[in-house]
């Protein structure tokens, strides 16, 4: 089985053309590439496949297994992967379970990709945690997310807080992804994320920097468009209209390498 490893700024994904249905049971394969010391190693894997209402369909399944509704940065590699490799062209629609979404391969690496935001936003959520009480903001930017405002990241204990706030009952039955932003300026935002499904910080979340730059937006801290420290410390720009009716999501992508995988 063919594959594809690639990085949307640092957040990595194994790439597959499954089109053909090779891969009957993509939890397990998920769990087995997506392992880094027997695997291929990577935060979930993106599969093309056949689509009866745009140009492909992408489906993601993270390293733990579940299937994702949407991946901002997945997308953005996947959308690479098919100018690259299925369709020579630079624009495309790709349905996703977050709806059918549209994506452009620019200049360079650089790849841009809408989301949709779910629903309304929910601001100054109080999160008790123990004697301690966090304030949360949250919105669905195709999965949900909820944002924290914080004035020293690298204080946080994030992979002990992280769980905290991902498996609160306040988010129960689905859980959130968890984000730490800290508001650099109007155009800047630094970003920590603890992923749902990964389990685990990873150095740059694509629908986690959206949901910071919106949130800021909300709360009167940011204007757009908003560039995105990620902790990979690559740049990721957000930008988006008023009522967030149209939202963006530019940055690189990487081509770590190519390979054929024998182990299934």
């Amino acid at each position: 089985m063919k594959f594809v490893k690639m990085s949307g700024s640092g957040n990595d994904f194994v790439v597959i053309d499954n089109r053909k249905g090779i891969i009957k049971n993509r939890k397990s394969t998920a769990i087995t590439l997506c392992d880094r010391k027997f695997g291929v190693g990577a935060d979930g894997i993106l599969l093309v496949e056949d689509s009866e209402k745009a140009d492909f369909r992408m489906r993601i399944f993270n390293s733990d297994g579940s299937e994702a509704e949407m991946c901002g940065n997945g997308l953005r590699c996947i959308v690479r992967f098919v100018s690259g490799n299925v369709y020579r062209k630079k624009s495309f629609l790709v349905e996703t379970k977050a709806g059918v979404l549209e994506g452009f391969v620019e200049k360079g690496q650089n790849i841009r990709v809408q989301l949709n935001v779910s629903g309304g936003a929910k601001l100054n959520i109080k999160i008790p945690l123990g004697k301690t009480t966090l304030t949360g903001h949250f919105i669905n930017t195709g999965v949900p997310h909820t944002v924290i405002v914080a004035d020293d990241m690298e204080k946080i204990e994030l992979e002990k807080a992280g769980p905290l706030v991902r498996y609160h009952k306040l988010f129960a039955p689905k859980g959130t992804n968890v984000d730490w932003i800290r508001i650099v300026d109007k155009k800047h935002i630094k970003i920590r994320t603890y992923e749902r499904g990964v389990e685990a910080e990873t150095l740059s979340c694509g629908t986690g920097s959206v949901a910071g730059a919106l949130i800021g937006n909300l709360l009167g801290m940011t204007v757009s468009p908003v560039s995105i420290i990620a902790r990979s410390g690559e740049i990721l720009r957000v930008s988006f209209n008023e009522g967030f009716k149209k939202v963006y999501l530019e940055g690189k992508t990487q081509l770590s390498f190519k390979g054929e995988w024998i182990g299934l």
